[in-house]
């Protein structure tokens, strides 16, 4: 019998350990071994590119939340065209004053009024054509001068601004390019974006112009990923610039911390189970013997996968065990430790056990 009951109790004590060093439950826990064989199934570890056979990456194709660089190369208005308030007109008037020329480019000010300077003071022009803001300015300086001659072009228009500069890509997949609407330039190569742009600024421009860049790569993003030992996984999100390696990301995350081993693999993501293509990391290879077969370049979508030092997870669980036993064991010893001291004299009304009073 006494044999049976120990038998049973290091079932369970087995058990427990099992348990608390992650073997329960759903959670995969792969060794080195395990991983190599995984990932060989597939033949990804030798075809797969790493620090000095690095692969190409595929053409980029714009996806939210990128941010695009647009510059307005050639941004003529189709006729006939209207100044606006913002637009930039350059003018140019003979027989002025000598010492108070109009000569330069000048912006319309709030309420379509430009501001000549001097003592010419300001005329309205918005909503005119370029000839018309000729008449409209010979008039204005025929006051002050006797006979000028104004000559008047069309500096840059206030859209050109809403058209060049930094566009986030939205939710929607579309640029909002200001007055001139909005452009879908998702799944699209830079090429097929300004592609894209320029027709549709056609609509209100004449054979339009611009350049197209990326200027922020967010949508192409990698994962660290830290298992806490118990104490909560750590994630972590960094951009894909193509050149990336296993020792750049973790250089990202300032290394291995005390919670981490140095087991560590990638799970590249694709259809299927992604278990089925596991790349197994040898970490002292690469950092102590500058190997570099398993520095393996970094893709979009991969997760870099640290895992757990055991026995600090082992410690972590323990803990979590202990500490409810601890504290229900505290409380109980509080409560006997006060219902003695509470019982005998001091409850029928006397003093103390060793007083006569």
């Amino acid at each position: 019998m006494v044999g049976m009951r120990a038998g049973a109790s290091l079932a369970t004590l087995a058990c427990l350990l099992t348990a608390l060093t992650g073997g329960a439950g759903c959670r995969a826990v792969h060794t080195q071994d395990q991983l190599a064989h995984t990932s060989l199934l597939d033949g990804l570890s030798d075809n797969a590119p790493r620090e000095l056979d690095k692969a190409i990456l595929p053409t980029y194709r714009i996806e939210p939340p990128d941010i695009l660089t647009i510059d307005a190369i050639h941004i003529v208005p189709k006729s006939p065209y209207r100044v606006r308030t913002l637009d930039l007109l350059a003018i140019q008037v003979r027989g002025t004053l000598p010492d108070a020329p109009i000569d330069g480019v000048y912006q319309v000010q709030a309420g379509g009024l430009v501001e000549l300077g001097f003592s010419y003071g300001t005329a309205k022009v918005a909503g005119k054509t370029v000839e018309e803001v000729e008449d409209a300015l010979d008039r204005h300086l025929s006051q002050h001068l006797a006979q000028p001659e104004v000559t008047v072009s069309l500096a840059e228009t206030a859209a050109r601004q809403q058209i060049a500069g930094e566009h986030l890509v939205g939710p929607d997949g579309t640029v909002t390019l200001g007055s001139y609407g909005s452009v879908l330039v998702v799944g699209k190569t830079i090429a097929e974006a300004r592609q894209a742009v320029e027709e549709h600024l056609s609509q209100s421009l004449d054979d339009p112009e611009v350049s197209v860049d990326v200027f922020a790569y967010n949508s192409k993003v990698y994962y660290v990923v830290t298992q806490g030992a118990g104490l909560g996984d750590g994630v972590y999100r960094f951009p894909v610039t193509g050149n990336e390696t296993v020792l750049d990301a973790i250089s990202q995350i300032n290394g291995l911390d005390q919670v981490s081993s140095k087991r560590i693999w990638i799970a590249r993501a694709g259809p299927g189970r992604s278990c089925q293509r596991l790349l197994p990391v040898d970490w002292t290879a690469i950092t102590q013997c500058g190997e570099a077969d398993t520095n393996y370049q970094i893709l979009p979508s991969d997760r870099v996968y640290i895992a757990e030092d055991k026995l600090i997870a082992f410690d972590s669980n323990l803990g979590k065990l202990i500490a409810p036993i601890e504290r229900v064991m505290g409380f109980t010893l509080l409560g006997t430790g006060t219902a003695t001291r509470l019982s005998g004299p001091v409850l029928r009304g006397g003093g103390n056990p060793g007083s006569n009073f």
